[in-house]
């Protein structure tokens, strides 16, 4: 299963189907982009961002551009807004099991786990 995404949106109740996301893997402070990409009607990416042949131990960042989703869909934001960009640090430590990384997010919070 490799590595995946969801994203729901607490304040309207339902997947963040918009939103921008970034995928970086890490090594200290140094990031380099894998991918850009778009989350689907369900909050997700299309396909795996990484299958289990292709993940690697190691560390990652999603980044998720909530104050952009928000914005999209009429939200007033003060300015500047409470959450512009969520960043998530994680790591991979076994390659054959799945990393599903969701994300909760309202503009004025969010909550992460590891999922199944």
């Amino acid at each position: 299963m490799g590595l995946s995404t969801h994203v729901l949106d607490t304040m309207h109740g339902g997947p963040a189907a918009g939103m921008e996301v970034a995928l970086y893997t890490t090594d200290g402070d140094a990031a380099t982009l894998v991918k850009r990409f778009t989350l689907n009607s369900d909050g997700r990416s299309d396909g795996p961002l990484y299958d289990n042949n292709s993940l690697k131990v190691g560390t990652y960042r999603l980044v998720f551009d909530v104050a952009g989703y928000f914005k999209a869909r009429g939200i007033e934001l003060p300015q500047p807004n409470f959450l512009n960009k969520v960043s998530l640090d994680f790591g991979v430590a076994h390659t054959d099991q799945h990393y599903h990384v969701p994300l909760l997010v309202s503009p004025w919070s969010y909550s992460t786990y590891r999922g199944s």
